[in-house]
């Protein structure tokens, strides 16, 4: 047993069933994408692929080059912050720092799902990602497929939606080609996915309060009952103006 599987309880809420089972189902195709996409990420690629909620523009974290890239595909300023896809609730306990206890009750309910939580950046993560802040929105996708890649690179990778800034979010793999066309090294086809079309809640919980940065796939109250705290939510006219905001996280 790992040193996170010993301290925090192990989460299996996923609507597509335990991981090992959802991949068995997605036949040798899929799989081999998978492989493709793990090797064009380790190579400073980018790579679009599905999540539970919308397609996302994934670099692995931890190449600065890749992750820049994102930014620019966006048109998004590098002062912003870029949320990170993780493969299991216990990866907080390395990418997370001073986590209030708070945040367990909720990680244990609405992960693997809608959920990006802001939180204190460990040492682990890097000045690229969180445009110099020192948090970082963090989140477990309801999806085998981006848990998958995290896991045979060993660590996260970028999870902004799949759009230029401002611009529509897609669902779809076609969609994400008539964005970006060939400037995203590769696409993850999967087909017609149980995706939610709806991007997750952005939970700001860095300092032990909730406060809603963005409204998604979980509300207020079903916060407010989990934690036991009250919420506080910050405004916008649409959810895509958080795009253009620094401590957004998106």
């Amino acid at each position: 047993m790992s040193r996170f599987q010993a301290s925090i309880p192990c989460y299996n809420n996923s609507s597509y069933g335990p991981d090992a089972a959802a991949l068995s189902t997605l036949g040798v195709t899929l799989q081999e994408q998978i492989e493709t996409a793990v090797h064009i990420l380790k190579n400073h690629g980018v790579v679009a692929l599905p999540t539970d909620t919308l397609y996302g523009l994934a670099a692995w974290a931890e190449d600065g080059e890749a992750v820049r890239r994102v930014f620019d595909l966006k048109g998004r300023s590098k002062s912003a912050a870029l949320p990170l896809l993780m493969a299991d609730a216990e990866d907080l306990l390395a990418y997370a720092a001073e986590i209030p206890e708070a945040v367990w009750p909720l990680a244990e309910r609405f992960w693997p799902g809608p959920l990006t939580l802001v939180l204190h950046r460990s040492r682990m993560v890097p000045d690229t990602v969180t445009g110099g802040l020192d948090t970082v929105a963090l989140r477990v996708p309801d999806h085998p497929v981006p848990r998958e890649i995290v896991r045979r690179l060993g660590g996260p990778v970028t999870g902004t939606s799949a759009n230029l800034s401002g611009g529509v979010e897609t669902t779809t793999a076609e969609g994400v080609r008539e964005e970006f066309g060939s400037l995203v090294d590769m696409v993850l086809d999967v087909g017609p996915q149980p995706t939610r079309g709806r991007a997750s809640t952005l939970l700001d919980m860095s300092d032990g309060r909730p406060r809603i940065l963005r409204e998604g796939g979980v509300t207020l109250r079903q916060i407010e009952e989990t934690c036991g705290l009250r919420a506080d939510a910050v405004r916008f006219s649409r959810s895509t103006e958080a795009d253009e905001r620094a401590s957004d996280h998106r």
